[in-house]
């Protein structure tokens, strides 16, 4: 059995953001050598979300609305958590609807999408440089 661990640093300049790691992962997968296995991409800050879906705008910003609307940043005292002085209560419950991690199949040493899909990180507390956890396993 091969694997590989490796780490990817993402430096968001605004507080949300979608960012395509895809290609990221893919040279990850070509590293790895595996060719039969599974790829683990998981957020590493309680404050970002790895996720799959379709890389297209009107979705993303279809997402910014929905997560707005779903937990808006403001007030930021309608949260307890942010009474401790944070002001990102927000974007934790963000991350909880969006998700920590996504796990894909690896087939013939590629990653085995599904069509459309990509592999997204999702920002909702940046300025500050944060890492994904890439995990891949197989033979």
């Amino acid at each position: 059995m091969k694997s590989l661990t490796e780490y990817l640093t993402y430096h968001v300049k605004t507080r949300r953001a979608f960012v395509n790691i895809t290609s990221d992962v893919e040279k990850l997968v070509v590293k790895s050598k595996v060719q039969d296995g599974l790829c683990l991409v998981n957020a590493m800050h309680i404050t970002a979300s790895v996720f799959i879906n379709d890389d297209e705008g009107g979705l993303h910003h279809d997402y910014e609305k929905w997560l707005e609307v779903l937990a808006p940043h403001e007030p930021i005292a309608q949260y307890d958590h942010n009474k401790t002085g944070e002001d990102n209560a927000d974007a934790h419950l963000k991350r909880q609807i969006m998700g920590r991690e996504v796990v894909i199949a690896i087939t013939n040493g590629q990653l085995d999408f599904g069509t459309w899909e990509q592999i997204f990180y999702g920002e909702f507390d940046g300025r500050r440089p944060k890492k994904v956890l890439v995990k891949i396993i197989g033979e």
